[in-house]
């Protein structure tokens, strides 16, 4: 274990900025560390809007998967703290950060949630869409000095059972659960509905 901490720490240091590092490269990585994340939601908002049950069913799924691993990962930081970097005074940190858990990360945890989702749903373009943007946040954040390497790992790990779990859960129940939520969804927003402007 020590052998792994310290290999995830030496990652580290080679990947987070430093006082040294051009103030632009700095605020790039703020930018994405903190809004990336939120193209996701658009690109499941735009799915339900696009309309069709099975590209509906796909975003619901996503979703659901989405919150199930979120939870994981608070009972993981609940029985195994690990501290973030900045706690224990390694690297630089430019992102303000509650000094909780580290391991997993919940930014890369939903976006993995996501990604797998849409890959095992054969949306391969949308699935390395959400791949890119996970990439680029889980880079940024170690960048900026919140996480460790091995949390990003462990977000993708945590995604992935997430998804196996709740796989004959969503055989079982996922069309009817979907159904639900274009009930709700036109019952909403029956006016726009009505006038053209949404997808029934």
């Amino acid at each position: 274990m020590q052998a792994i901490e310290a290999f995830d720490r030496a990652v580290f240091l080679h990947v987070n900025a430093t006082t040294g590092t051009p103030r632009w490269l700095i605020d790039v990585g703020l930018l994405i560390a903190n809004y990336a994340i939120w193209l996701v939601p658009v690109a499941l908002v735009c799915m339900w809007l696009a309309g069709g049950s099975q590209r509906r069913e796909i975003a619901v799924r996503a979703t659901l998967v989405g919150l199930l691993a979120l939870p994981a990962n608070q009972l993981i930081g609940m029985a195994w703290y690990h501290p973030r970097p900045f706690v224990i005074g390694l690297g630089h940190t430019f992102l303000a950060h509650a000094p909780d858990s580290s391991f997993p990360s919940d930014h890369a945890t939903l976006l993995s949630a996501v990604a797998l989702t849409f890959l095992y749903a054969g949306k391969r373009l949308l699935g390395i869409f959400v791949i890119a943007i996970g990439i680029a946040v889980a880079w940024a954040r170690v960048f900026v000095g919140v996480h460790f390497p091995f949390d990003m790992i462990g977000a993708a790990a945590v995604a992935w059972m997430a998804y196996l779990v709740s796989a004959p859960l969503w055989r079982s129940w996922g069309p009817a659960v979907t159904r639900i939520f274009v009930a709700l969804y036109r019952r909403a927003l029956a006016r726009p509905i009505g006038q053209g402007w949404l997808r029934q």
